[in-house]
């Protein structure tokens, strides 16, 4: 397994399987955790960081769930190659930036991701297709509970898991939904649901996560509080959130089916038109044209076309990935050039 290795298969978050998947992109679940009696990574030495670095890199290869992960020090990668993992969600921002000793695992099918001397020591991600938040837990906590008998967490009775950011603290848990809301969009209700969501302690991103602007009509829901609530707590009220949003989405497509049918059935019939004829293509619009691809796949309007196979587009047509592709730096013209070739080879 190396990195271009990850170009032959489709990202777990992305494989369109698991429970409301035409809606629910993908469950995550994130901890935070650090070694005790060692700085924080933004406050620590270069020796303390390549000491932590050691530490953990042993400990994680003895974990049955890793033996034939990938291992990748940030240091020997391009900017190219930082920007492939960000894309595919295997790192973060914060990881592709900034100091040396720093390094990621990935599991074999990509369902683990681990970010060394991000934030904290350890970044421990889980993903799963689709709703399915309870699977995702149960790998992470088995995975957690492996690593701990290997490694000493810095934890305290009263505060539970210490992390580099106060928010963190407690449970170091970030539990996320990324959902495909393309008719709370249409029919102007996102906006509400955003307002409402936030007053039940659930913030939205967007498609990569903290920072970033919603787009293809992509929202990622996670939860703001790790102290003072137990993992399954945290777990539950999301999926409750969640699964309101979701009973939303389904009856705002009912309607537009309903009440704006010719309408509807030209939005997508002409964004699949666009994608499909198309020699030249931004990222953006992109974005927008695959969402209502999307959503008419889901409606059952495009019968020939596979949820998957859009899914993947999402992400084969970002930048960093069409240049691994290519095997070559592209420029911008260039990159929507190959961009709308690609789409109509797959489209075809």
């Amino acid at each position: 397994m190396n990195l271009n290795s990850l170009l032959a298969q489709t990202s777990e978050w992305l494989k369109g399987t698991g429970p409301d998947s035409h809606i629910v992109i993908s469950s995550r679940i994130r901890l935070a955790r650090n070694l005790s009696n060692f700085s924080f990574p933004h406050w620590a030495d270069k020796k303390e960081r390549k000491e932590v670095l050691s530490l953990v890199k042993d400990a994680l290869f003895k974990i049955k769930y890793l033996k034939n992960g990938l291992f990748l020090e940030m240091d020997g990668l391009s900017a190219l190659d930082k920007q492939f993992l960000l894309e595919r969600h295997l790192v973060s921002r914060e990881q592709t930036k900034g100091r040396d000793c720093k390094a990621v695992v990935i599991s074999e099918r990509e369902v683990i991701s681990i970010m060394l001397n991000e934030e904290d020591h350890l970044r421990i991600q889980v993903f799963q297709s689709g709703f399915n938040l309870s699977d995702a837990w149960r790998l992470i906590n088995e995975l957690d509970k492996q690593l701990e008998q290997r490694l000493n967490y810095a934890f305290s009775p009263q505060w539970g898991y210490l992390t580099a950011c106060p928010t963190n603290v407690g449970t170091g848990m970030r539990a996320s939904l990324m959902l495909h809301l393309p008719a709370l969009v249409m029919s102007k209700q996102i906006k509400d649901v955003l307002q409402t969501i936030s007053k039940l302690g659930i913030v939205a991103r967007g498609l990569y996560g903290e920072g970033t602007e919603a787009s293809g009509n992509f929202f990622q829901f996670s939860n703001q509080r790790t102290l003072g609530r137990n993992e399954e707590d945290i777990i539950d009220n999301l999926e409750r959130v969640v699964r309101q949003i979701v009973n939303y989405e389904q009856e705002r497509r009912k309607s537009l089916l309903k009440q704006s049918r010719e309408i509807l059935y030209n939005q997508i019939w002409r964004a699949y038109g666009i994608l499909k004829n198309s020699y030249f293509i931004s990222s953006g619009e992109t974005m927008s044209l695959l969402s209502m691809v999307r959503l008419g796949t889901d409606l059952n309007i495009l019968r020939d076309v596979q949820l998957r196979k859009i899914n993947e587009l999402f992400l084969l047509t970002q930048p960093a990935h069409l240049q691994k592709i290519e095997g070559k730096k592209l420029n911008a013209y260039e990159r929507d050039v190959k961009r709308a070739e690609l789409i109509r080879e797959r489209l075809r």
